[in-house]
């Protein structure tokens, strides 16, 4: 039986390698962390339950091919409940919109803001309409190996103006600027500045509309536990605190790979999930990369950071919804000074999580469990978060409370942090990026890092790294991918 080793326990990691054993190869997952996940990982103290993400769970039949793969019912795994309205938005000015899953909802709250939008967003609809068919549901799984494969494409996304930005797409549509940036907040959600991420991804829009937006109860980590549960079932193994050190290269082909202790596994291919920049650089000798050299990974434009507070509470805050976007009182600006120039901003916007509004279960009897979150420069800013993390974890709990959550701070029982050097450190992003590349036009489908390596034969890879993006139904769909680029094992 060929033998399969997937490095990284994330969902696309997990994905691979239910995929792979389906194809009849025997498969081992490694990863360097106690527990399956990777972003999806799982914090639990006194009593709460904390997702580290992702939060926002769409296309759930990407996650049902999976059990299908076996003949299993997800149903009898998971229990997924959809979430309403999907996102609760509040302005720096106090003006609030909740973007819902009616669209009759929809098209209220757009009336109430701005009436002569209205035929704006239909129209608007329409067009991600169009993009999803094409960008999501023809191209998503399809691999972008070659150039002739994106010239193929090229007339496609010319005429879905993929040229534009987000942001410039939304506003050909859409004249009141708060609605702008209602409508174009989604790039966020992947790593992306609305401002500078392709208008293909102006998709996502369409794409909650058709599969809804979703919890598991449990959390997100229900779903990693099901997944690996399943693995189990099937005969996929693992090994978690293992960190591996190197891909073994022979004569242009991976091989294997090297652990931290020295042990090495041999392996008839290899699929990384873990960030592909940080692999490239780190775990393959420079002589075997011709393409992915030093010099031209740190070319690449990083996703921004993310700092991650996680709290719980011992009073319930009724009012607060499931998922809260709180728009600071800048936009366009306050991206430019994360993405571009790097630097901590005064002021932020913030994404509030309260899982606990919809599964009490999560938190102790009585209690509330929430994260926030909020983008900040990478690594390759000058941010000492050392020095400044506990006082901007202040500047944020004090804006929450003055905002949303009243007397917040005599009401938490516990609370951390996480910084861009967390995911430096322990999920491996390159310069700690939040979601590893930027879905600029230039650095998606075939810029993009690819999922069969250039470089080294029997090497893929899967993720938010590589084609089609970051968030769940990327990284789920990258592990369709491979599917189709790997063969079937003797």
């Amino acid at each position: 039986m060929l033998k399969a080793i997937v490095i990284g326990a994330g969902f696309g990691g997990l994905a691979s390698a239910l995929r792979l054993r389906k194809k009849g190869y025997e498969v081992l997952v490694l990863d360097k962390l106690d527990k399956h996940g990777g972003r999806g990982y799982v914090y639990e103290r006194g009593g709460f339950t904390y997702d580290a993400g992702p939060s926002v769970i769409t296309a759930p039949f990407l996650i049902e091919e999976l059990f299908a793969l076996f003949d299993k019912q997800m149903d009898d795994y998971i229990e997924l409940v959809p979430v309403e309205p999907w996102y609760h938005i509040r302005f720096d000015c106090g003006a609030r919109f909740d973007y819902s899953g009616s669209l009759q909802k929809m098209i209220s709250e757009v009336e109430r803001f701005c009436p002569s939008d209205v035929k704006g967003y239909q129209q608007l609809l329409e067009k991600c309409r169009t993009i999803f068919e094409v960008g999501f549901l023809k191209l998503g799984d399809q691999p972008f190996s070659t150039l002739a494969s994106m010239i193929k494409l090229a007339p496609e996304m010319i005429r879905l103006e993929s040229y534009l930005t987000v942001h410039q797409l939304i506003s050909r549509y859409i004249k009141d600027e708060r609605l702008r940036q209602v409508f174009s907040f989604h790039p966020l959600l992947v790593g992306g500045n609305p401002f500078s991420t392709t208008s293909i991804y102006s998709l996502i829009h369409f794409l909650e509309r058709e599969y809804g937006v979703w919890y598991a109860m449990g959390g997100t980590g229900a779903i990693v536990k099901a997944i690996v549960d399943l693995m189990d079932e099937v005969g996929v193994q693992s090994r978690l605190e293992c960190t591996v050190s190197k891909i073994i290269v022979d004569r242009g082909k991976a091989v294997g790979i090297e652990t931290r202790d020295g042990h090495r596994i041999q392996a008839d291919l290899v699929v990384a999930n873990a960030d592909a920049p940080f692999v490239y650089k780190y775990l393959i000798p420079k002589n075997d990369r011709k393409k992915w050299t030093n010099a031209r990974i740190e070319q690449v434009k990083f996703s921004m950071g993310l700092f991650v507070l996680y709290f719980g509470t011992n009073k319930r805050f009724v009012d607060v919804n499931h998922h809260t976007i709180l728009f600071g009182p800048r936009y366009r600006d306050l991206l430019e000074e994360i993405f571009n120039k790097k630097t901590l901003a005064e002021d932020f916007s913030l994404y509030l999580h309260r899982p606990s509004r919809t599964d009490p279960s999560i938190a102790p009897p009585g209690h509330d469990c929430f994260y926030v979150l909020a983008p900040v420069p990478n690594l390759q800013g000058n941010v000492e978060w050392s020095a400044v993390g506990e006082e901007f974890a202040g500047r944020i709990l004090a804006y929450l409370e003055r905002t949303v959550l009243p007397d917040l701070r005599n009401h938490i029982v516990d609370r951390f942090f996480v910084t861009p050097e967390h995911f430096r450190d322990n999920l491996l992003s390159h310069h700690g990026s939040g979601f590893s590349v930027q879905p600029t036009l230039f650095q998606s489908a075939y810029f993009r890092f690819h999922n069969k390596s250039e470089d080294v034969e029997n090497l893929y890879f899967v993720g938010a790294g590589t084609h089609p993006g970051a968030g769940l139904p990327g990284v789920l769909t990258s592990a369709k991918v491979v599917d189709r680029l790997v063969s079937e094992a003797v």
